[in-house]
């Protein structure tokens, strides 16, 4: 048993309670990996009580008004649970974490703790092959690659073909998903993608109308 198998959550293992972090501009995907830096009094309580349960969950969710995160904002029906898979504390009173996407869930309800944060009432049954097809699911790579190609020549950027040639297909399409600077509303539509397929075929999409997008660079 691997180090990370051993602290991998089982299905029905999943609370049905987590706290939920709405944050615009973050994505977090099954298996993908966001680091945090966490400096709200209400937010650091969220971790340490996180910290103290047997699951370590967090649930990111985006708010629907990416300029608003007052406690009662809007938030989209889909978020991911991360697992606090490192912590650091600072001089300066924050927490530095590393979030490991588990599994998307659909938003059922939630209320504000007395600690300062929301916690939410979470379903998990749609997305229980978050946990065993993305590893081992296969796409066509050559539509994505030639659009990143595009894109990138496009922006005037350098990557490193070596690492994105040799990357995994789930490890490719979730990595672009994540660090691209796509909408909020193109981020959420990544997330609820059905599979690892359709997900590849927006990201294709969305590289392909940037790379004719005359204010590609200033997206950066």
């Amino acid at each position: 048993m691997t180090c990370f198998e051993r602290f991998k959550a089982k299905f029905e293992d999943l609370p049905k309670q987590i706290p939920i972090f709405p944050l615009p501009g973050a994505l977090l995907l099954p298996g993908g990996q966001l680091p945090l830096n966490i400096f709200e009094p209400r937010y650091v309580n969220m971790i340490l009580d996180a910290m103290r349960t047997e699951t370590r969950l967090i649930g990111m969710i985006r708010p629907k008004d990416e300029e608003s995160m007052e406690d009662g904002c809007a938030l989209f029906k889909t978020g991911c649970a991360g697992r606090i898979s490192s912590f650091a504390e600072t001089n300066d009173n924050r927490i530095l974490i590393t979030l490991h996407g588990v599994a998307r869930f659909d938003l059922l309800s939630d209320d504000l703790t007395d600690r300062g944060y929301r916690q939410a009432n979470v379903d998990f049954t749609k997305y229980k092959r978050d946990f065993t097809d993305e590893p081992n699911e296969k796409i066509d790579r050559a539509p994505i690659l030639a659009d990143l190609k595009q894109y990138l020549k496009r922006c005037k950027m350098d990557a490193d073909w070596h690492m994105i040639e040799g990357a995994p297909d789930y490890v490719l399409v979730n990595t672009l998903a994540m660090v691209c600077p796509f909408s909020c509303q193109e981020q959420q539509a990544l997330l609820e993608a059905p599979n690892l397929a359709e997900r590849a075929k927006i990201i294709s999409c969305l590289l392909s109308m940037a790379a004719h997008d005359k204010d590609c660079r200033k997206k950066q």
